[in-house]
C-alpha cells in the first residue's frame, strides 16, 4: 500500500510535524530523505533495505559514493544531498562553539567533534584552540593520516598554540575502525603533548577519541 493511503499518524511526514523528528524511526527519517520508493516498494521499506545493507544509520553517514551508490534507489543525487545535510550539520554544530557556549557544556563538544570527525575514513588530529576564559579561538585540522593512523608533532602542536596566543588546548583524533577506545599510542601522545604543552604555559584540558556513535575522554579516564 502506498504511503499515501496510510493513516495520517503513520504517514512520516505527518508523523514528524504531529510529533516531532525524534518520534521517527531511522527508517522513516530515511523515507522522508529519499520522498519516494520504487517498483511497488514504499519509501519506508525502501529505506529498511538500505539500513539494512549498509549496516544502520552510522554506516550509511559514513558511506562514501560507491557505497551509498551501491544501494538500489539511491543515485549520485540523493549522495550529494546526504551530503550537504551533513556538512549542514557540522556548522551548526561549530557555530556553537564559535559563540563561546560549547564550553560549559562538554557534550556540544563531543557532538561537533562528532560531526567533524565521524565522516573521515581516515585518522584526523584535531587542536581547539583556546582563550583565558576557554573560549574558542580556532579549530585546525592538524595531522591526517592513513585507515589506522595518523603521525601527531608536538613541536607542531606547540607552535600552532604560540601562533594563536592559546591559553589551553582540547585535542581530538578520530578511530576510522569505529571503535572509541583509547590505545597506548593514544595515551603516549596525550602524556608528550601536556608535557611540551607545558613548557610554553599552555594547559591540555583534554583529548577525545571519537568512534562511531561514541566519543571517549581521556581526562575523564584520568589518562591526562
Amino acid at each position: 500500500m502506498a504511503i499515501r493511503h496510510w493513516p495520517a499518524g503513520e504517514r512520516p511526514r505527518e508523523k514528524l510535524l504531529a510529533r516531532g523528528a525524534r518520534a521517527l524511526s531511522d527508517a522513516e527519517l530515511l523515507a522522508i530523505f529519499l520522498r519516494t520508493g520504487h517498483a511497488g516498494k514504499t519509501a519506508v521499506a525502501l529505506a529498511r533495505d538500505i539500513l539494512g545493507e549498509l549496516g544502520g544509520l552510522s554506516a550509511l553517514l559514513l558511506a562514501d559514493q560507491r557505497q551509498l551508490c551501491a544501494a538500489k534507489g539511491v543515485g549520485p543525487a540523493k549522495f550529494v544531498q546526504l551530503q550537504a545535510a551533513l556538512e549542514l550539520a557540522r556548522r551548526h554544530f561549530a557555530a556553537g562553539l564559535e559563540r563561546g557556549e560549547a564550553f560549559t557544556d562538554p557534550a556540544a563538544v563531543a557532538r561537533y567533534l562528532q560531526a567533524h570527525l565521524g565522516a573521515e575514513h581516515r585518522e584526523v588530529f584535531v587542536a581547539l584552540f583556546l582563550d583565558t576564559r576557554h573560549r574558542l579561538i580556532a579549530a585546525e585540522d592538524l595531522f591526517k593520516g592513513t585507515i589506522d593512523g595518523a603521525a601527531v608533532y608536538p613541536r607542531e602542536v606547540v607552535r600552532r598554540a604560540l601562533h594563536h596566543n592559546a591559553a589551553a588546548l582540547i585535542v581530538a583524533h578520530n578511530h576510522p575502525s569505529g571503535v572509541a577506545e583509547p590505545s597506548s599510542d593514544d595515551r603516549r601522545i596525550t602524556t608528550r603533548l601536556r608535557e611540551a604543552l607545558a613548557l610554553v604555559d599552555v594547559r591540555l584540558l583534554d583529548h577525545l577519541v571519537v568512534g562511531a556513535g561514541a566519543v571517549v575522554s581521556l581526562a575523564e579516564r584520568g589518562l591526562l
